[in-house]
């Protein structure tokens, strides 16, 4: 029994498929490359959560309207 020399050690490590570097493409057709990988959402998906952001965003808003409005009418209390 022998034991392994440098060299064969060396060449177990290595990897068996070297990865060859991806040709270059332009910022277009990598564009369209990644447009390509997109799973766009449903007819009725796109609309129900429309719906949900536009229904947040106006709850959003009036709650900060609200607050807006309290501290006003409390500087206008204490500022009279």
């Amino acid at each position: 029994m022998t034991s392994p020399t440098s060299n064969e050690t060396a060449k177990s490590q290595e990897p068996i498929e070297e990865e060859l570097p991806l040709p270059k493409k332009g910022f277009l057709g990598s564009t369209a490359d990644e447009l390509k990988m997109v799973v766009w959402p449903s007819r009725q998906q796109l609309f129900s959560e429309s719906i949900a952001v536009i229904l947040m965003v106006t709850l959003s808003a009036a709650s900060i309207a609200a607050v807006s409005r309290f501290y006003g009418w409390g500087a206008s209390q204490i500022f009279q």
